[in-house]
């Protein structure tokens, strides 16, 4: 991350349906500024008990059904010393799952240590998954790269190369074929659970347009509908585009596969060079085929290979048998 992520930018994180955490602050507002450094929470059951080895005060504590149980018990009894140990920890902040509402005394431990209290209509459980999967993405490797992420036939394709090689006409023709955009100019892209890439707009407002030289920028969403875009996706293969190059040997069997390297992923890839009178979208759509067909277990260069192999040992053979049979003496 480039800067601290605190849980005041977790509260006003826009997540929805099954991805929202319903989060209200009901106390401690001086501390929302507080920054939350590890991607984790902590049931703090054990805590309240009196047991505070190896308690991690640097994640969220979330208060489930167990611990607001104990804290009511707490309250009857008039014993606040684990609770307010616990504050003076200053974690984060504290969740309370389930609507659960802290006492009072609680409220004033939150105000005077500035610990943020926040309260959720979420059980425990969903909660978890919903705040662990929102973390893991806010604290996952990030870069930004210059290029255009389009999905054909599925799969997600990052386009590369220099400005003005084509890029956005490329994705633009894929669109009209039926392709979806997800993003032109500026890729975002994290690495989620070591080995996925997710690329995804910089700006979601402006993600969706593209910059046609000649025409000017363009709403994919407007004039293609909203079928035409997709908001994030797994990026699968990278394409390079460039300018031909005459003095340069490209690629014509396709035997060696090639790979790039982005946040420690590796990629596959493979460049395509540009000149009048290619059809850039078509070599994308038949690129990404056949690469589904590699993953299915048929590599068509490697078969035609092996079958120009076969053929000549065959040639071969025919030939050593026919000039034998010329040479044999007549009887």
């Amino acid at each position: 991350m480039s800067k601290a992520f605190t849980v005041l930018d977790l509260l006003d994180l826009e997540l929805r349906d099954h991805n929202a955490l319903n989060l209200v602050c009901k106390a401690g507002r001086k501390g929302l500024a507080k920054p939350i450094t590890q991607p984790d929470i902590n049931r703090p059951g054990l805590a309240l008990s009196g047991f505070f080895d190896d308690f991690n005060s640097r994640r969220l504590q979330l208060f489930g059904n167990g611990e607001s149980a104990y804290i009511r018990k707490l309250e009857q009894e008039n014993k606040w010393e684990t609770v307010e140990r616990i504050f003076q920890l200053e974690p984060p902040c504290i969740v309370f799952t389930n609507n659960h509402l802290p006492p009072d005394k609680v409220m004033q431990f939150s105000e005077l240590h500035h610990v943020p209290v926040l309260s959720t209509s979420l059980g425990s459980a969903d909660f978890s998954v919903r705040l662990i999967r929102t973390l893991a993405d806010v604290f996952a490797p990030q870069r930004t790269v210059h290029g255009v992420f389009v999905e054909v036939s599925g799969m997600g394709v990052l386009l590369l190369g220099d400005s003005g090689v084509g890029k956005s006409e490329a994705a633009l023709e894929l669109i009209e074929r039926g392709h979806r955009l997800v993003c032109d100019d500026a890729v975002d892209i994290r690495c989620v659970s070591g080995n996925t890439l997710l690329g995804k707009p910089v700006n979601p407002t402006l993600g969706h347009h593209l910059e046609v030289r000649g025409i000017g920028i363009i709403n994919v969403a407007q004039l293609f509908g909203v079928s035409a875009i997709q908001f994030q996706k797994e990026i699968e293969m990278v394409i390079e585009l460039e300018l031909w190059d005459s003095n340069k040997e490209y690629e014509r069997l396709g035997t060696k596969d090639q790979a790039v390297e982005i946040l420690g992923v590796s990629m596959p890839s493979m460049t395509i060079p540009v000149k009048p009178g290619r059809n850039i979208a078509i070599l994308i759509e038949t690129a990404v085929m056949n690469h589904r067909l590699k993953q299915m277990g048929f590599h068509s260069a490697q078969e035609f290979n092996q079958n120009v192999i076969q053929w000549l040992e065959s040639e071969n053979a025919r030939n050593v048998y026919l000039r034998k049979n010329k040479d044999s003496p007549v009887s």
